[in-house]
């Protein structure tokens, strides 16, 4: 009889970076390591997000355990709120993690409305968990862009298998502990039989630079801003927002958030005292508007281009409080997520036409660190743990190819580092590890339907989009001279019968409307344009018909 082996099945964030998930199972017992979505691609621009499919953990729901997570950044939280409903019969599912990842993960799921679906779990690092009959885990703290990051050690009775989850080694990290080499050295001590390691900036040899250096590339342009200061990072940067809040501080400046993701961080991160500003600097964005330029500092979303972000509303001119204007400062202290590049881009692009002074990482280099580790830093992971088998993830496939290299140049010998494929289980017995027939994965498109993400959403799966209403809204405009060129036309699939080809062409009327009006007020951005065409045509068939198709906005700029 063949002796039970561990597998790891890596349901996304393989080739990709965003929509982390993996699920361990030995025997009877599963868990989920992280839960994460995904930015679209640019040519998906009528989905709002990509998370992963969880079809396989569904099917095995009777052996599933827990959700442990490594850290409270998107593309690792993000899915929850899509996935527990999912797992609604077996709820509460008790989902582990340090306090601010539970933090966050509990707002998203009280916006949802779903938090009730969850068993948040907070955790001591050092402390053993026993979750089901064969696993014992712990966290490691490991050094991020964000507090309360960690490794996640599972032990079973074939051996410790480690997941880093996202990490660097920072020597002076402005929040939180360093990354805990002493334990990871104990754990390589006692044996690691599989390392899982993140890759996403092994093409930078060098260790990635400390976050502390980006406070004094914030004092030095938040200092000699004249006019109103708008920053933007990932809202789940807590290190980042305080030490902006800090600099804001020093230079007399108040302080307002802009846009409900990153509103809640802060509230988050205060609550728990992560951010501790200086009292009376924090005033309501309404009141800090009303201020002198000079004392101006707001925080706000939008650092991936986002269209219905807060900063890009600001810059097209369609935000209830806040536009861009000449002798603004605008901070993008963030880097775009590969897939990202060109509506970040063009944010950039109408921040200056606007007349914004804009820093960004091309000519501020300093003013965003990774929270990823270089290669010098990854080979330090395995020199500390010393396992026998080693796998990247975490990256997209040049990374793993990379990756597995320099695996192998550090001692790792070619048989015992593969490069994992999404679906696909690798197993591991305690002298050998092999790939097993794929399960069931993929991806599933979330659709949402106005500002509310949690909302009025519909998740498409992949190989269900045959089946689906569709509808192709295709635009010619001059965005310069604020004309509606060409169309709106729109073409239906499965809107067959008279009643709803009649509800087509009164959609287009509808956008048309819309189109008209607002480019005559000129400075609407292009990636903000696309998202008000999908919203337009969604709501106008949703409150006529009822109807949920997928909606694709097609507009060509001239």
């Amino acid at each position: 009889m063949a002796r039970p082996r561990m597998r790891a099945i890596p349901l996304g964030g393989i080739g990709e970076v965003g929509k982390n998930m993996m699920v361990v199972e030995y025997r009877g017992d599963m868990v989920m390591i992280d839960s994460g979505t995904k930015f679209p691609e640019e040519e998906m621009r009528g989905i709002d997000l990509i998370i992963p499919d969880i079809t396989y953990v569904i099917e095995n729901i009777q052996r599933f355990r827990a959700i442990l997570i490594t850290h409270g950044h998107e593309d690792h939280i993000g899915s929850l709120p899509y996935v527990l409903p999912q797992l609604e019969r077996i709820a509460p599912i008790p989902i582990y993690g340090s306090p601010l990842a539970l933090a966050f993960a509990r707002s998203r799921l009280d916006e949802a409305r779903n938090a009730h679906l969850a068993d948040f779990m907070p955790i001591e690092p050092g402390i053993t968990y026993n979750i089901g009959q064969h696993m014992e885990v712990e966290f490691i703290p490991v050094t991020h862009s964000i507090p309360g990051s960690m490794a996640v050690a599972v032990k079973t009775p074939v051996g410790r298998m480690i997941h880093t989850g996202d990490f660097k080694f920072d020597p002076t990290p402005p929040l939180g502990p360093r990354t805990d080499e002493e334990r990871l050295k104990e754990l390589g001590d006692e044996g690691v039989l599989a390392l899982f390691s993140d890759t996403v900036r092994i093409e930078r040899k060098e260790a990635t630079p400390s976050e502390s250096t980006v406070s004094a590339t914030l004092d030095r342009i938040i200092g000699g801003a004249q006019g109103r200061v708008i920053l933007t990072s990932f809202a789940s940067n807590i290190l980042r927002l305080e030490q902006a809040i800090q600099v804001g501080a020093r230079h007399g400046r108040k302080v307002g958030v802009v846009g409900r993701s990153m509103e809640q961080s802060v509230k988050v991160a205060i609550d728990l005292g992560y951010i501790q500003p200086p009292p009376g600097v924090m005033l309501p964005t309404d009141e800090v508007i009303k201020l002198p330029k000079d004392q101006i500092l707001i925080l706000t979303t939008g650092s991936q281009g986002e269209a219905s972000a807060a900063l890009a509303r600001m810059a097209s001119g369609d935000h209830p409080l806040l536009r861009i204007q000449e002798g603004d400062t605008v901070i993008l202290s963030a880097t775009p997520v590969p897939g990202n590049e060109e509506t970040v881009a063009q944010t950039i692009d109408n921040l200056f036409k606007r007349g914004a002074n804009v820093c960004y990482s091309a000519i501020e280099p300093s003013i965003h660190v990774s929270g990823h580790g270089g290669a010098d830093e990854l080979k330090q992971m395995i020199e500390l743990v010393r396992p026998t088998f080693c796998i990247p993830i975490h990256g997209e496939h040049r990374h793993l190819h990379l990756y597995r290299q320099m695996a192998i140049d550090a001692g790792i010998p070619p048989e015992n580092t593969l490069i994992p494929e999404s679906g696909v289980p690798v197993s591991f017995s305690r002298s050998d590890m092999r790939k097993e027939p794929a399960v069931a994965y993929g991806a599933v498109l979330v659709d949402g339907l106005g500002t509310d993400r949690y909302r009025n959403v519909v998740l498409r799966h992949r190989d269900q989009l045959a089946n689906t209403q569709v509808v192709i809204a295709t635009v010619i405009v001059d965005l310069e001279r604020g004309v509606l060129i060409a169309g709106p036309e729109l073409t239906g699939k499965g809107f067959d019968d008279e009643d709803s080809r009649d509800l087509i062409e009164a959609a287009e009327r509808e956008l048309k409307n819309y189109l008209e009006r607002q480019l005559r007020k000129g400075g609407m951005s292009y990636g903000y344009l696309v998202s008000r065409v999908k919203d337009v045509v969604a709501r106008y068939i949703f409150q006529k018909a009822k109807l949920r198709p997928m909606i694709l906005p097609v507009v060509t700029e001239l």
